[in-house]
């Protein structure tokens, strides 16, 4: 079968176009057979992977960044479910800034091990969030980290994960609160929160475990929400989210971490949403989120 490659050149600004050569080598001797395709306009990466799904390539190697996965994977899904094709395999060319989905499956970030990987043939089949008919692979949230995620998009300089760390220090002095009812399988809760944020896998941002028990493989989402009154503790609990283990920022008394195949949220004034690290919207009320099991294979190492 013949991959198609679908290339974000502005992923990691700019920086992706520039590995352009050096992906096409890893390619070539990893004696993969591809077409290539550069979007041109954001979002355009879920109209050529659907072209190319229903074009019968596979794999579909998404290159760039987290967001130009995110894309690859809508553009999947959409064709599966339309024409009720088994999905080809995804296989990923990390070319982003934090490469979550690639840390999160244990895909190499180098990319002549990324692309053994791919010739490996080696699938494992994964979960999906929706999130307002939107799907995700790593993450999504309302609250605080989508209001990150917008200060974030606004500052050049510096790059990479301190860009993040510096759009958290902001967005907390903003002293960020959401009143919301919130409902999930078994549960609900109806108060002020800071952040919910929800999790197909562990980390985001490079860094940061904001569903430090999430797993790709359950059936499952798990999300996260708690509130926090004031700058300082929010800034205290703060460390704590890059902890995976003991000492997670979870185990604070008013963090609570829930698994759950659905949640729903209704915020009682507009909250922004993100989904994989791209904002779905400024300013919404209602939120819906369900999980589809085990519905995308991914070409993953073979360490066996």
């Amino acid at each position: 079968m013949r991959a198609k490659v679908i290339l974000n050149p502005y992923a990691n600004r700019w920086r992706a176009l520039k590995r352009q050569p050096e992906m096409e080598s890893v390619l070539q001797n990893a004696n993969i057979p591809y077409d290539l395709t550069l979007t041109t306009a954001p979002g355009e990466g879920v109209r050529l992977a659907y072209q190319a799904v229903l074009a019968g390539y596979s794999p579909i190697l998404a290159a760039g960044g987290d967001g130009s996965i995110s894309d690859v994977v809508n553009g999947i899904m959409q064709a599966v479910n339309e024409s009720h094709r088994k999905p080809p395999p995804l296989g990923i060319i990390p070319l982003g800034s934090a490469n979550d989905l690639a840390v999160n499956l244990k895909i190499p970030v180098d990319l002549n091990l990324a692309g053994v990987a791919i010739s490996q043939n080696h699938i494992k089949w994964i979960d999906l969030g929706i999130v307002n008919n939107r799907f995700f692979d790593n993450n999504s949230a309302m609250g605080l980290e989508p209001s990150i995620t917008l200060i974030q998009q606004q500052i050049s300089y510096p790059r990479g994960v301190l860009r993040y760390l510096l759009a958290t220090l902001i967005g907390v002095m903003k002293k960020p609160a959401w009143q919301v009812d919130l409902e999930w399988e078994n549960g609900c809760y109806q108060g002020p929160v800071s952040l919910v944020t929800v999790g197909n896998c562990a980390v985001t941002g490079g860094l940061f475990y904001m569903t430090p028990h999430a797993d790709p493989y359950d059936g499952l989402l798990t999300f996260v929400y708690g509130y926090l009154p004031t700058r300082r503790q929010i800034l205290q609990i703060l460390p704590r989210t890059m902890k995976s283990g003991q000492g997670s920022y979870v185990e604070h008394p008013s963090i609570h971490e829930i698994h759950s195949p659905w949640l729903k949220i209704h915020a009682h004034h507009p909250t922004p949403l993100h989904a994989d690290g791209e904002i779905q919207s400024t300013a919404t009320n209602q939120i819906d989120y369900q999980i589809s099991p085990h519905c995308l294979p991914v070409l993953i190492p073979d360490v066996s």
